[in-house]
């Protein structure tokens, strides 16, 4: 062969193709430069080397000029790096160059690859004439220390998985780049940390000028004034722990940038709990930093890219814009507004897709807002990864909550997070809580029904009512309809339909209307509004400290606040909330203040007082209990790890949801919604922007329900390509102007539902 190409070019000349050698060059380069953020630049470089020599086969050269089908080049140079290096690092590049295009696999799927007798492959001879010359050993060796878990195999694993992000990474925008030639996509361009702390500086300096004298902007400001001198401690785990109102968001936005600066880290992950308030946050981060800031909002309510690979998959085979498009966003901003769900489940994936932004996460501030919100089943996975983050990558990770969960080991959680009290961000939490202390919190003993909170609804004008349900919430509102000021909210309600009922419930509470809101949970994290009576569906005492959150926010009553704890009567809590009722209710007995840290602190103790094997590790895999933590440390010694099960199996929501483009206007004259679905059906690649703005549109359904109404004709494709992969709702009579969307059967729970907050 007289040329030996990466890539070729449809309907271009030979001299426009990428040479093999070229690529594999700029993959290690761009790879190495990932890794070198936390110290193993040299061993990605490798990978990178290694990762297409199979492209070298004559049967792949063919299948680019046309004359033949595509080829497995992936395992090629696994079997490379097995051959050329002893175990655990040969076994650790084969796992990843093996998963370059098809995702990391268990070891059993490797040991069949590397097994010539079991899997046949092309030919390659020759490659090393295109790849650079192969290091010894010594230079593979990392430039930073890494100190090995407690637990076993687990630092290894997250190595594995951290350098296949830098290697599929380097791997799609290097051939990204190829492909736009002439004209480069778009990347980059933001402002600085440091521009971007001096823009914040600015702006809270406005909002202090401006504040009313008061306990509640007393605590802001000493609060802020906390974290901008605690930024300079040491990169690591934190705590952040202001009572709700006391501007807990901005304040760790404050942290993270002026930290970040302080220490040369890289951009700032905020990690909300709920997809319903992402928005909302990088809408407050974008007033504060301006809309040029790249704040990125990545969530899973829907994914293009997730979507495309959906339609047409197969790593290998598949047309260059069309491989580039099922890419999901790579973090690659300096402020990332994700969610809870989309961190952790992406920290334990096995795609390409979803682990190619891992890498971004080193040298970067982490912080994890409403830290309590981290799924029981899945916690001590969860812990060891943020952990892991903190040890060996150069992130720091501050827990920010009202109600810090015992977490720590110092509280006596095993294995805990090593963190203590000379690492909380906020000046003395107990003494904060007394100062913003602004409600009075109450159980009814027994039952509660509807009817009775239909009758409290009318006896007073302003009131909001939290449930478990979307269904709870429909038919509760449906009782409270007629009355003046009712407004609905839950996720059957697509995101800028939510908003905008919100902005008018505070401004009717400003020009003091009557206001009466009946809420699923996703009022209760980072909603901002401000009423004199809230009551709350029994659940865990960190729902009901958020749900108070809610009550005489801004402390402008003569008295406190009333929140009302209660049993509903025709909504029995869901079986998942029972633990968090049952040692909710062990505090709620023993009287006092149930918000008080000492009370909070006893609830997560009986939280996470459990026994059994399997506690907080215990996500299923075909029906059965299937440890994380454990299958890893049983393949410690081989690296055998099985990153394709631990992928089925960890699953922060249960219950998977799709998503469901609903047109909605908010008036007659509003077509924002039908012009970005037009512009978006007639652009063969659809623009970034246009699929996140398409997010404020999203209604998330059940896929059996979904599928049964494309089936009848009431979804029909917004995109042709992508065929069922991107729907939108054809008929507006099944969304309703105040309540969202009609279901045939809505007895299933929204995917938020099942994070408790």
């Amino acid at each position: 062969m007289n040329g030996v190409y990466a890539h070729s070019v449809p309907n271009q000349s030979i001299a426009q193709w990428e040479l093999l050698a070229d690529h594999l060059a700029r993959v290690g380069d761009t790879a190495a430069r990932f890794a070198d953020v936390f110290g193993w630049g040299e061993l990605a470089r490798l990978a990178g080397t290694l990762h297409d020599v199979g492209k070298m086969s004559e049967i792949f050269q063919a299948y680019l000029h046309g004359r033949a089908s595509s080829c497995d080049h992936s395992t090629a140079g696994a079997r490379v790096a097995t051959a050329e290096y002893p175990h655990p690092v040969g076994r650790m590049l084969a796992t990843i160059i093996a998963g370059h295009h098809a995702g990391l696999d268990d070891g059993d799927g490797i040991d069949r690859r590397l097994d010539p007798h079991q899997t046949e492959i092309p030919a390659f001879e020759g490659w090393r004439s295109h790849a650079a010359a192969l290091p010894p050993m010594g230079r593979l060796s990392p430039t930073r220390r890494f100190i090995q878990s407690t637990l076993p195999g687990f630092t290894h694993a997250f190595l594995t998985r951290m350098l296949f992000s830098c290697l599929v990474d380097a791997d799609f925008l290097e051939t990204e780049r190829f492909y736009a030639g002439s004209r480069p996509v778009p990347r980059g361009g933001y402002p600085g940390i440091a521009a971007l702390q001096v823009r914040l500086r600015a702006h809270m300096d406005g909002l202090s000028a401006k504040a009313r004298p008061g306990p509640v902007n007393a605590v802001r400001a000493e609060v802020l004034a906390a974290v901008r001198e605690r930024a300079a401690l040491s990169p690591g785990l934190f705590t952040l722990t202001v009572p709700t109102g006391g501007g807990k968001t901005l304040a760790s936005l404050t942290f993270a940038l002026d930290h970040a600066a302080r220490h040369g880290l890289r951009r700032v992950v905020h990690v909300a709990p709920f997809t319903a308030i992402i928005e909302q946050t990088a809408a407050v981060f974008r007033t504060a930093l301006g809309d040029d800031a790249g704040i990125l909002e990545h969530h899973a309510t829907f994914d293009w890219q997730a979507a495309a690979a959906r339609t047409v998959d197969d790593g290998i085979g598949l047309d260059p814009v069309s491989r580039l498009r099922r890419a999901a966003e790579n973090w690659d901003a300096p402020v990332v507004v994700t969610t809870a769900v989309q961190l952790f489940e992406s920290l334990f994936a096995n795609r390409t897709s979803r682990c190619r932004k891992l890498h971004n996460l080193a040298g970067s501030v982490i912080v994890l807002d409403e830290a309590q919100a981290m799924p029981l089943p899945l916690l001590r996975p969860c812990l060891a990864a943020i952990e892991e983050l903190t040890r060996n990558y150069g992130a720091s990770v501050v827990l920010c909550t009202a109600t810090q969960p015992a977490l720590r080991r110092i509280d006596g959680f095993e294995p805990g997070l090593p963190v203590d009290d000379a690492r909380e961000l906020a000046p003395d939490p107990p003494r904060l809580y007394r100062a913003l202390r602004r409600v009075a919190v109450e159980r009814l003993p027994g039952p509660t029904k509807d009817e009775a909170i239909a009758r409290r609804f009318a006896e007073v004008p302003r009131m909001l009512c939290i449930v478990n349900s979307r269904r709870h919430a429909k038919a509760l509102f449906d009782r409270i309809a007629h009355l003046p000021g009712a407004v609905h909210l839950s996720t059957l309600m697509c995101p800028r339909h939510r908003k905008v009922v919100l902005d008018a419930a505070r401004a009717a509470l400003r020009d003091g209307g009557p206001v009466r809101i009946v809420s699923t949970s996703l009022i209760e994290a980072g909603v901002d509004i401000d009423l004199p009576e809230v009551w709350r569906a029994t659940a865990g005492l960190d729902a009901v400290a958020q749900a108070a959150g809610r009550c005489n926010r801004e402390g402008a009553m003569a008295g406190a606040g009333r929140v009302v704890v209660f049993d509903p009567a025709d909504a029995p809590p869901p079986r998942e909330l029972e633990p968090f009722r049952r040692a909710a209710e062990e505090v709620l007995r023993a009287g006092g203040d149930p918000l008080a840290p000492d009370a909070i602190r006893a609830y997560f103790a009986a939280l996470y007082w459990r026994k059994g094997e399997h506690a907080f590790d215990a996500p299923r895999l075909d029906e059965e209990i299937w440890p994380i933590l454990p299958a890893v440390a049983e393949r410690a010694k081989t690296w055998a790890f099985p990153f394709a099960s631990i992928a089925r199996a960890f699953r922060v929501i249960d219950d998977a949801m799709e998503p469901v483009i609903v047109p909605w206007r908010a008036d007659s004259d509003d077509g924002r919604a039908e012009t970005l679905l037009a512009r978006i059906a007639a652009m063969d690649r659809p623009l970034g922007d246009d699929l996140r703005r398409l997010q404020g549109y999203v209604v998330p359904v059940p896929p059996t329900l979904r599928a049964r109404w494309l089936a009848v004709g009431r979804l029909r494709p917004v995109h042709s390509r992508l065929e069922g992969a991107l729907l939108r709702l054809d008929d507006m009579a099944f969304y309703e102007s105040r309540s969202g969307l009609t279901l045939e059967d809505d007895a299933y729970r929204a995917p938020e539902d099942n994070i408790i907050a």
